[in-house]
């Protein structure tokens, strides 16, 4: 381009365009010419060099991820977010969570009922989550919420929390996510306010769930979990749990005292909830996420790559026909 002068537009237009983000009709009418002319030099700048667009790296590594992800897994949507070469566990989850965050806002677009679980990536999305108006959502938690431990990441506070950033209303689990006896869940369960509410738990149009590793737990660093309960979960041969559910490495319900005292929705009510959104980071966890994906309860997974990359490893390892 000989012309300095049009070089000196264009770049000045392209910084306004690009890098200011203004649009461009507000370009426009801040230059005094009609928008399709904002148009056409934006387009001259890229056929001149002025402008060069870039595609990152792992961005586009991650898309083909995605890709064979979800032919693999034959799922509906898999998300992978790249862990831009950090092995901080921490960092990792909170970059997962604020993917989710990214994504979800189109997915829960004209739903009325939302679900959420609970766990500390679940509480990292609600706090990214940004300020939405649907006065007419009203979010649901999957599983009891109450007690003295880390109660910023209790299903119902996360439920109100996360009420508050959609500009929606909530309900409560007045109930733990696991009672003290077989004997306490039947009396609570049988309550008329938290029977109502499990039912409708179980209407929610899409789901939010983390997935636990039992034996590296949140729970357990909670005191919901004992050494009894441990020892149960081994003999039961759990591999992971969603809402406090343990299941084994085919996906079914483990059956002992312990998930029998769970208050909340039950995995196979998952299976029935239109689009469930399964939201881990971590290696540590692939053998849970894998198990989930046996008994089909996601729709859609976000995930970090590391985790991503051992699940492909996986998929084509084993064979998943008898997901159908």
């Amino acid at each position: 381009m000989d012309n300095w002068t049009e070089k000196r537009e264009l770049v000045r237009i392209a910084k306004m365009y690009y890098v200011n983000g203004l649009t461009q009709a507000e370009i426009a009418k801040k230059i005094g010419v009609s928008r399709p002319v904002i148009s056409k030099m934006l387009q001259r700048a890229k056929d001149t060099g002025v402008v060069e667009i870039y595609i990152r790296d792992e961005t586009v590594s991650m898309v083909e991820l995605e890709q064979e992800l979800e032919a693999a897994l034959k799922m509906d949507e898999v998300i992978v977010v790249p862990a831009q070469g950090s092995t901080n566990e921490e960092i990792i989850k909170q970059q997962v969570a604020k993917a989710a965050a990214q994504y979800l806002p189109k997915w829960i677009r004209n739903k009325r009922r939302i679900g959420i679980s609970w766990g500390t990536t679940l509480y990292h999305l609600v706090n990214e989550y940004p300020f939405e108006r649907h006065h007419k959502m009203k979010v649901y938690p999957l599983v009891g919420g109450i007690g003295r431990h880390r109660i910023e990441i209790h299903s119902n506070q996360l439920a109100y929390e996360f009420s508050k950033k959609l500009g929606g209303t909530c309900e409560f689990l007045y109930a733990p996510a696991i009672a003290d006896s077989i004997e306490l869940k039947k009396q609570l369960v049988d309550s008329p306010d938290i029977r109502s509410i499990q039912e409708e738990a179980r209407r929610v149009e899409l789901a939010i769930v983390g997935i636990g590793n039992p034996y590296e737990s949140t729970m357990a660093e909670m005191g919901y979990l004992k050494e009894e309960d441990i020892r149960q979960l081994r003999d039961g041969e759990a591999v992971g749990d969603i809402s406090s559910r343990f299941f084994d490495k085919t996906g079914e319900p483990i059956d002992n005292n312990l998930n029998n005292r769970v208050i909340g929705i039950e995995l196979a009510d998952l299976k029935h909830i239109p689009t469930v959104v399964g939201v881990v980071s971590g290696t540590k966890k692939l053998a849970a996420v894998w198990a989930g994906l046996q008994g089909n309860y996601f729709d859609k997974l976000i995930i970090d790559e590391y985790l991503a990359e051992r699940l492909l490893e996986k998929a084509k390892g084993v064979s998943i026909s008898e997901r159908g």
